[in-house]
């Protein structure tokens, strides 16, 4: 076997080592990604990929933050891991010059939650994924363990725990539980907010694992002294893919691949691999997107339980007796909590309100999940413009920006101040949205960007003649409406008018977990309930390839909200 390493760099500019295998065998086009158990490193899979059951596939892995070879420290966030894997499946393609469709991940314990969040997410087009002992949920044995961990956190905000885990808890193999002993790369800390983020992703994961369509294969050890088992299952049963299989493997301890029968759980993985490259790829389903739209008519019309009903009625009250002594609540009670007005207030993110009380109050409102989620958005979709925009002129293209439904598009503002140059159109359909961004652009004496009131919905307002953009951007639209039709006129009129080979720039909402608070709460620029209806990854990337368009980067914030996806046009489809 013919083994090479190297280092790659990450979204974030960390740089990782990973190390690819090649058995001699004629290699039959299919890579396959290992991906290390926590504490673990790379070169501890050498066996695994040496192992005859994988003759002819390219094998790569690579060592996590703070692991192995790889000098970039330990992350305090989890989902930096699951962005490192998504920019690792990038590498490759490049690299060895495939499509993800030729991929196969392969994930252990703590690597298992890392896949199954990015595929969640990130709804990439591998093959499958095999997820074995996947850490969903870790047997912590302290009674409270992570609130305690979270609260301890907030007092040392890189504080690490050692793990309990002893090798004797991973393998009955007296000669690996010594190999384990004696490796010098084994990392037996762990950042404790590491720790609590992959638990609350793990959660978010495994309730929402429905909208997973990817083939996955599960392997549940009954002798797990580490992992909690059951939530496997419910992971499992909730799956969405045609392609899956769950297999319990008796008497086996967490460390499944170094177990004394590991030959067993091999050869479970290269079956169930067999099956999915010999599988036709599955189309979107009907059923994944009555998912979300059941969701949505749930809460735009449905009925609460009274424990609910009594508790968003009270927060309702209690926002219109006390709100008005903050700035931004008062804001989104008069002029609605979706308003271009209120999202001025939350980028700006500078607590206000009348008395010591009202900032207090307005802090709480700014620190709300769904807000930050807002922040990291704005945040990522102007690094995803200013990335097209610096591509596009070392093309020595003049840059044009369209934004179908901007509203007041502070962050285009920005943008266009930066870069003056380059032309910016901004549409909305409220009046109101128009003239504050005309404004704005007037106090800033800006002349290269220019608002005009127009339907996103409308084909008729997607005229080439008149206008023909290189870069268009779709941001936080589309979840305010429930029907795919009406989003496919939008996604259609953009094919009009983008110019050959411009990029899309667009937002999802692939999950939220306040969207019954929001309508039931909160009101919108008409005083209605504020309904949205989230897309998964999967639903909203079909949309728009459909109609020639190829995502070839994304970004995600850490809470797993809204992603930032950018797109190039393809005018052969």
């Amino acid at each position: 076997m013919k083994m090479t390493t190297g280092t790659f760099i990450s979204s974030d500019g960390a740089e990782l080592f990973y190390r690819r295998w090649v058995q001699e065998a004629p290699l039959n086009g299919r890579v396959l990604i290992l991906l290390h158990r926590g504490h673990e490193h790379s070169e501890r899979l050498e066996n695994i990929a040496a192992n005859k059951a994988f003759e002819g596939y390219k094998i790569f892995s690579y060592d996590n933050r703070g692991h192995g070879h790889t000098k970039a420290d330990a992350t305090f966030e989890f989902m930096n891991l699951v962005r490192d894997l998504d920019t690792f499946v990038s590498f490759v393609c490049d690299k060895e010059q495939i499509v993800q469709e030729s991929i196969f991940v392969i994930a252990n314990s703590v690597a298992g939650v890392v896949a199954s969040t990015w595929v969640h997410d990130y709804a990439p087009k591998i093959k499958g994924m095999a997820l074995i002992a996947p850490a969903f949920k870790i047997k912590l044995y302290v009674p409270f363990a992570k609130e305690f961990l979270k609260l301890a956190i907030h007092f040392r905000p890189e504080l690490n725990i050692k793990s309990y885990v002893k090798s004797k808890f991973l393998t009955h193999d007296i000669t690996e539980q010594k190999r384990y002993d004696r490796d010098q790369y084994i990392t037996p800390n762990i950042p404790a907010r590491q720790l609590t983020t992959l638990l609350d992703t793990a959660q978010r994961v495994v309730e929402d694992a429905s909208l997973i369509t990817t083939p996955t294969l599960v392997l549940s050890a009954t002798k797990d002294y580490v992992v909690e088992r059951g939530i496997q299952g419910d992971f499992y049963a909730a799956l969405s893919s045609n392609v899956k299989k769950f297999v319990k493997l008796e008497n086996f301890y967490h460390g499944v691949l170094y177990e004394t029968k590991a030959q067993e759980a091999i050869d479970e993985i290269v079956e169930f691999m067999e099956e999915c490259f010999i599988a036709d790829s599955e189309e979107m389903s009907d059923e994944l997107v009555k998912l979300t739209q059941k969701e949505y008519d749930k809460i735009a019309f449905g009925s609460l339980p009274f424990l609910s009903m009594t508790n968003y009625f009270i927060q309702k009250m209690a926002m219109r007796l006390l709100g008005t002594l903050s700035k931004g609540m008062g804001i989104g009670l008069k002029y609605g909590f979706d308003s271009g007005v209120t999202l001025d207030h939350i980028y700006t993110n500078k607590p206000s309100g009348t008395t010591w009380f009202g900032r207090a109050i307005d802090k709480a409102y700014l620190n709300s999940i769904g807000w930050r989620g807002i922040r990291q958005r704005k945040v990522n979709m102007i690094a995803a413009v200013e990335a097209k925009i610096v591509l596009l002129q070392q093309k020595g293209e003049t840059v044009s920006i369209l934004d179908i439904a901007g509203g007041p598009a502070r962050y285009l503002i920005e943008i266009a101040s930066k870069f003056p140059e380059i032309e910016v159109r901004v549409r909305d359909y409220q009046e109101q949205n128009v003239n504050e961004g005309r404004i704005l652009a007037r106090d800033l004496a800006l002349d290269n960007i220019n608002y005009e009131q127009c339907d996103a919905f409308d084909l008729v307002n997607y005229d080439p003649k008149i206008y023909r953009p290189n870069i268009v951007v779709i941001s936080g639209v589309f979840e305010l409406f429930n029907d795919n039709t009406l989003i496919d006129k939008a996604i259609k009129g953009v094919t009009q008018i983008i110019s050959k080979d411009g990029y899309l720039l667009y937002t999802g909402q692939p999950w939220h977990p306040q969207l019954e608070q929001i309508a039931n709460v909160l009101g919108n620029h008409q005083q209605e309930k504020w309904v949205m209806r989230r897309r998964s990854q999967y639903e909203l990337d079909h949309l728009f390839t459909r109609r020639g368009f190829e995502k070839e980067h994304m970004m995600i914030d850490d809470w797993g909200i809204f992603t930032v996806s950018s797109a190039k046009f393809n005018t052969k489809i």
